[in-house]
């Protein structure tokens, strides 16, 4: 099934499912200081918390050379590379990439995903992508620098930065959204399309006292939609146009999630997902960035930047253990990697964009999409969904609440690259980008 078609079914399951509630309505490495206690209480100053989780990029494929592109405490990528496939005894190490799309996506299923960590060995990634467009499986390797992702590098030299914020489990996106909205991915495994009963932070807000206000802006799709409390309360739901007009009035919720589209062409779809045009999302970043720093409420906000899971592009970190989030275990088919979900994913870029971030700072404090959920339980006083978001630190150590100090930042723009839409479009003719049917 391809990529195009699974985002559709999941569409089609949404459609039905609003129809119905409308029917039925009326301890890892850590050397990030604790804050003071003060400092926690001041979590206060945060009014508006806007969540952005981008596609299928790993933490080494966008900023493995930060380190020496502005930010020298970022970690460094090795070059020991992955063995070659096709030539036995010779290693494919990281290249630089100008390349602003793929020749083919690449396999970040629950069992691609473990193949390439190889019980932390981290040299699985060009065997599990070896294709027919691509024998060797070399485009794992492969990373991007300031030249072609010139905002991305800038914002990560001004604001706060992560180095060991990994995906919350060996796996492909449903299951790594889901730890983001639920704590956990309730056995969930692989993209399965349904409509979802599980409690999400969306019930969380709505039983707070007094309630916290919450919306979702969609540029067309994304899995929130899938759970059946959210399709009985749509009118949460917005287009994304609506986005940058609240921000502008100010009026922008206590909690928002921000999604880009992943429908379209290599140079429409706007989430990252391989092999889309990685300036058009960084573009759509930008857009949505801006918008919050001109907003009346950007003195207030608190913005956290991120992508669901690797996409299978090669990391050099291994994922740490993490607590089990709760005791269903995995729903494993035959052919599935015997598993638990007692293990981070693979490590993903992370940034916090806000008035209170850490400037020009990287914390090497383990984090992942729990992190998130966290954050916003603990801001806005709400339980905890499950043992992960319990466990899970929730970044203050990426702010400064004592002082200011992002008042007015200045974004560097978002170029997108005519050769490279042309070189795009040129390699991938059709609608819909193509997909080897995960997410």
């Amino acid at each position: 099934m391809s990529r195009g078609s699974l985002v559709r079914n999941a569409a089609l399951v949404v459609a039905l499912g609003t129809l119905a509630a409308c029917g039925n309505s009326a301890t890892a490495e850590n050397s990030t200081p604790r804050p003071a206690p003060a400092a926690q209480a001041s979590i206060k100053s945060i009014k508006h918390v806007v969540v952005l989780m981008q596609e299928n990029r790993s933490y080494d494929s966008y900023y493995g050379h930060l380190h020496d592109e502005g930010q020298p405490a970022s970690s460094v990528e090795p070059t020991t590379g992955n063995p070659d496939p096709v030539n036995a005894g010779q290693t494919i190490t990281p290249f630089k990439t100008t390349e602003q799309c793929t020749v083919a996506d690449l396999a970040h299923s629950w069992t691609a995903t473990h193949q390439e960590w190889d019980n932390g060995k981290m040299d699985g990634f060009t065997a599990a992508n070896v294709d027919p467009d691509d024998p060797n499986g070399s485009r794992a390797m492969g990373y991007f620098d300031k030249q072609t992702l010139p905002f991305y590098y800038g914002l990560a030299n001004t604001f706060a930065i992560a180095d060991r914020y990994f995906a919350s489990v060996l796996g492909p996106t449903f299951p790594n959204r889901f730890y983001l909205l639920t704590g956990t991915s309730f056995g969930h495994i692989r993209n399965d399309i349904a409509a979802y009963n599980q409690k999400t932070v969306f019930q969380l807000l709505d039983q707070a006292t007094p309630k916290v206000s919450w919306k979702i802006y969609l540029a067309s799709f994304q899995v929130e939609q899938l759970f059946s409390y959210v399709q009985k309360h749509n009118s949460h739901i917005a287009k994304i146009a609506q986005y940058y007009k609240d921000a502008a009035a100010g009026k922008l919720p206590q909690v928002a999630f921000v999604e880009s589209d992943p429908f379209g062409n290599v140079n429409h779809e706007s989430d990252e997902h391989p092999p889309a045009n990685v300036q058009v999302g960084e573009k759509f970043t930008h857009d949505v960035i801006q918008a919050l720093v001109k907003s009346p409420n950007w003195s207030s906000s608190a913005m956290f930047l991120t992508y669901d899971e690797h996409g299978g592009y090669y990391d050099h970190v291994a994922p740490p253990p993490a607590p089990k989030p709760d005791s269903i275990p995995p729903m494993l088919k035959a052919g599935d990697t015997p598993a638990a979900f007692d293990r981070y994913g693979i490590r993903v870029p992370a940034m916090v964009i806000s008035p209170y971030a850490r400037k020009h700072y990287v914390s090497h404090t383990v984090y992942d999409h729990t992190s998130i959920l966290r954050f916003i339980e603990k801001r806005f006083g709400l339980p905890n969904l499950t043992n992960r978001d319990k466990a899970a630190n929730p970044m203050l150590g990426m702010f400064d609440f004592t002082k200011v100090s992002n008042p007015k930042p200045k974004l560097l723009a978002a170029p997108v690259d005519p050769a490279g839409t042309s070189a795009c479009i040129a390699a991938h003719p059709s609608s819909v980008t193509p997909s080897p049917g995960n997410l």
